[in-house]
């Protein structure tokens, strides 16, 4: 018993020297020249930066992949104190930082983090710099890469008189951005639009919103993070509200992307000149509404409502709508969503919430696609004794509606999978084996959303199959 109580204690004791003495080894400094560091990345890169603002702070991780441990002689911006630039290493932010070592087959952070000043460029432009690495004699570098944009700033500001924005500078708003009464907001091609966190965009009574965006430039409003969680983050701004009263609007090429609802449409507007005139333009990746319509009247060509957490397209109150070449795709994942991809509805609430009603006096839908990944995508809610015209002429409808109706129902495909290119990356393009290929009807509209020539038998939806060679 002796014996193997003496066996067991040499062991410990060999045990504890062998640990000792390789904690030793690796604590010991490794000074040999020519000695590299890893790096997570050679390039830091920062997207769209604006002035004065600041940036998201990014991690460039440091590693040594050596036994032993190393010391950092230097770590320091190359611009110097005139950088742009600022880095964190082991809780000291400045631009330059000294003798920081790491141990053997582990890591450090360093964090960096930019503010462009004003340059008064009025086009996008890069800010470079890189952080200088110094072991062991041995130089290296990550350079860093920052795309500025000068902008013009709004916060809770008024717009007045006939108001023109450009592409030559982002416009970012806080809180809100009102067009003033008897007022009109023109935005031309290329213009990009972003907001802040819950920031909108309203237009007044009598004042007007136009966007002229081209197919090469469209016009684009977005939230103001452009780090690539937020990519596809859906709420990061609130909307475009069309007041009461406001008129003519008129949108081309235009993108609205991740918010909570896309535009809001309240009353007035009749068939021969409509309160919104929409074309061309996606309206996607909302936590709420795309288009929520009230009593009012729009007409839409060649557009894209797709995944919201509500419906994608929400008219109540009635009103007079006309939709052409328009897909209605929701697969929306980032909740449960309860409601219809389309719903149409001639009455609504006041203020005591008592149903208050007005005529649906039409709502046509035709060369259309309406379908997502709730069992019924289409929701018909009707008071009676109050006008409630609806039409689909040609379409890929997902319903379980009775579509017997020949005056309601034309040449519809019910439950027929449109074959999107990848409905759940947004892609709404169709497929080879689309049967929305050449099931339309010729309505004078040569030509899709991508500019692509529709043919004599036109294909549903916003998208033109076009065979690639």
């Amino acid at each position: 018993m002796r014996i193997s109580k003496l066996y067991l204690l040499c062991f410990l004791i060999g045990l504890v020297s062998v640990v000792t003495l390789s904690c030793r080894k690796n604590d010991k400094i490794d000074d040999s020249p020519g000695l590299q560091l890893a790096f997570s990345t050679d390039t830091v890169f920062f997207d769209t930066v604006f002035p004065t603002v600041g940036s998201i702070t990014k991690r460039l991780v440091i590693y040594n992949q050596n036994k032993s441990k190393i010391s950092i002689s230097s770590i320091h911006l190359a611009g110097g104190q005139g950088s742009n630039y600022r880095i964190n290493v082991n809780g000291t932010s400045s631009t330059s930082v000294s003798d920081i070592e790491i141990p053997g087959d582990d890591s450090i952070y360093v964090f960096v983090r930019v503010t462009i000043d004003p340059q008064n460029q009025s086009t996008p432009y890069v800010v470079c710099d890189s952080i200088e690495f110094l072991t062991n004699g041995s130089e290296q570098q990550v350079k860093l890469v920052a795309w500025g944009r000068e902008a013009v700033f709004y916060n809770s500001a008024n717009l007045k008189g006939n108001v023109i924005w450009d592409s030559l500078k982002a416009h970012v708003i806080y809180g809100s951005l009102r067009v003033d009464t008897n007022s009109s907001l023109t935005i031309l091609a290329g213009t990009k639009v972003y907001f802040h966190k819950d920031a909108y965009l309203a237009v007044s009574y009598q004042s007007t919103l136009k966007t002229a965006g081209t197919l090469d430039h469209p016009v684009r409003f977005q939230g103001d993070r452009m780090d690539p969680f937020y990519r596809d983050l859906p709420g990061q701004w609130a909307g475009i509200y069309l007041e009461r009263g406001s008129k003519n609007h008129e949108m081309n090429y235009t993108y609205l992307i991740n918010g909570v609802f896309g535009i809001a449409v309240d009353s007035l507007g009749t068939a021969d000149f409509p309160m919104l005139t929409i074309s061309n333009s996606i309206i996607q990746n909302m936590t709420s509404v795309g288009i929520y319509a009230y009593g009012t009247s729009i007409s839409a060509v060649n557009c894209v409502l797709g995944d919201c957490g509500g419906s994608c397209l929400s008219v109540n109150y009635g009103g007079i709508y006309d939709f052409k070449y328009v897909t209605i795709g929701n697969y929306w994942y980032s909740s449960v969503r309860h409601v219809s991809s389309l719903a149409l509805r001639n009455y609504s609430y006041d203020d005591q919430g008592n149903k208050i009603y007005n005529a649906l006096l039409k709502a046509t839908f035709t060369n259309v696609i309406v379908y997502g990944s709730n069992d019924d995508e289409i929701e018909l809610d009707s008071v009676a004794a109050t006008p409630f015209e609806y039409r689909f002429d040609h379409a890929i409808l997902k319903t379980r509606l009775k579509t017997s109706d020949i005056m309601r129902y034309s040449g519809c495909l019910i439950n027929k999978d449109p074959g999107f290119v990848d409905a759940y990356k947004l892609n709404y393009q169709i497929d080879s084996i689309s049967p929305a290929i050449q099931a339309g009807i010729q309505l004078a509209i040569p030509f899709d959303i991508l500019g692509r020539n529709r043919g004599p038998a036109p294909a549903l939806g916003a998208y033109e199959y076009v065979k690639l060679n």
